[in-house]
């Protein structure tokens, strides 16, 4: 539906939608877009859209422009919905899930890598989607519902009751094994083994660094004025490197100091890090990817490595956010990928490289900070662990002291989603079991200056290394 040409068969069918219907030539893409569902329609075959584009034409945007052809071709042809990374529309207040329940079939296939992202009432919208049918069969269970509390709320309400209790002692096993009796049926789990067969490997590295005292002193001044979503904002960049803050008004006590230290690496303990990683494996001729949820950071360590290092955007270094267009990024990946390629770092957000991307020619990936959700890590790990991939891959988790009890909280959404999605094949796709040297690691904690700023190492970081090594208490 994005494709802007009319293939041969298209270019027949635009004859009777113009001799047909109504149509508004002013708008030549919508002309292009209701010639292919008329195309699609008649034929009977597959019809690729993206969630964005099918919100605008079948959901409340469709409404409003009025235009009644789109809506009712989208929500009521299809015989089968395929949604991929199916767990994107999984907000029921989102107008994209709101549409996407309106199709009137009741054959859907999710596909998602990971179902489970924030909480389990995601999960009961991601459920539904996939399963229309689902709320109803709750209720069965249940018996009879009072007059006082609708079919849907009263699902929802034993969906709540139900996965309340996974996170308690005393009844989260009876809990685990209710949720996953309702979602056995329709919910199939494949763990990828392909992966562990095919390639060299996956070596996950837990680094907690130590911050400076400068930027332990600047965290607290965060903690003290700042609100809960915006002191995470600050502490992220601070635990970076601490100049990233020199312009907000409230370190203005800090900032000659701070703007003085803009290019000294040792004053952030990840910026310290970070650098000598990439120095070290580009002497191993191997690619380093750098994943952030805030662009500053990666702008920040751009402009590091062209000061420390001499390297040149565009040529040693590749920088994608969410502002380049496909065709530039389409090019960025293939100049990173290249094996004869020049490129030896990629800066990447999150967000633009998240899903769907290859980027098989990196062979170490830096986590630059800890997310909310653990899926966006385990998203932009298999960016570089996928199909092609030619090398063993070392995944580098950066957390400071000051990031502990968010990470702790970030691991005990990846336990539960471990938990209701486990199965019976054995073969894990991230080889957590691999046991592999790292050199560079290895080199990097043998230099005394980096022995200072590591204070501890979890290779292959599970729960009970996690519970026995940092003390987290609250994981269930």
């Amino acid at each position: 539906m994005n494709e802007t040409k009319l293939s041969t068969l298209e270019t027949s069918m635009a004859a009777s939608v113009v001799g047909g219907h109504k149509v508004d030539h002013k708008t030549s893409k919508d002309f292009i877009r209701l010639v292919k569902l008329f195309s699609w329609k008649k034929g009977g075959s597959e019809l690729g859209i993206s969630y964005q584009l099918f919100e605008k034409l079948a959901g409340e945007h469709g409404k409003k422009t009025g235009n009644e052809q789109f809506r009712k071709i989208l929500l009521e042809m299809p015989g089968l919905l395929v949604l991929d990374e199916g767990h994107t529309p999984r907000n029921s207040q989102s107008l994209m899930w709101k549409a996407l329940t309106k199709v009137t079939t009741h054959r859907h296939i999710i596909l998602s890598g990971t179902p489970f992202q924030n909480n389990f009432s995601e999960l009961y919208n991601t459920v539904c989607l996939v399963n229309p049918r689902f709320s109803s069969q709750i209720t069965c269970r249940i018996g009879k519902m009072t007059r006082k509390k609708p079919r849907q709320d009263a699902a929802k309400g034993e969906w709540e009751y139900i996965t309340s209790s996974i996170s308690k002692k005393s009844r989260g096993e009876d809990g685990l094994k209710k949720l996953q009796s309702m979602i056995h049926l329709f919910v199939h789990v494949h763990k990828g083994c392909i992966l562990q067969k095919t390639f060299p490997g996956v070596r996950h590295s837990l680094i907690l660094l130590k911050p400076t005292n400068l930027q332990t002193n600047l965290i607290r001044n965060v903690t003290r004025v700042h609100k809960f979503l915006e002191q995470d904002y600050m502490v992220s960049l601070i635990s970076v490197h601490p100049s990233l803050v020199s312009n907000y008004p409230e370190f203005s006590d800090f900032r000659r100091k701070l703007q003085n230290l803009k290019t000294d690496t040792n004053a952030g303990a990840k910026t310290k890090f970070v650098i000598e990683l990439i120095r070290l494996a580009a002497l191993l001729k191997e690619k380093v990817l750098i994943f952030c949820q805030y662009i500053d950071p990666l702008l920040h360590i751009q402009h590091l490595i062209e000061t420390h290092l001499s390297w040149v955007e565009g040529r040693e270094v590749i920088y994608m956010d969410g502002k380049l267009d496909e065709m530039q990024r389409e090019v960025s990946i293939n100049r990173f990928n290249e094996k004869c390629s020049p490129a030896k770092v990629m800066l990447a957000s999150q967000r633009a490289c998240a899903e769907g991307i290859s980027l098989v020619g990196a062979s170490r990936v830096v986590l630059l900070d800890v997310v909310w959700n653990p899926s966006f890590e385990r998203q932009a790990i298999s960016r570089g662990y996928r199909l092609g991939q030619e090398k063993v891959v070392y995944v580098y988790h950066l957390v400071t002291s000051m990031e502990m009890n968010k990470y702790a909280r970030q691991v005990t959404k990846d336990r539960i989603s471990e938990m209701i999605f486990s199965s019976g094949n054995a073969g894990d796709a991230s080889s957590r079991d691999t046991v592999l040297k790292d050199k560079v690691l290895d080199t990097m904690v043998s230099h005394k200056s980096f022995s200072r700023i590591i204070e501890r190492i979890v290779p292959q970081p599970k729960e009970s290394d996690l519970v026995d090594a940092f003390d987290f208490v609250h994981l269930q």
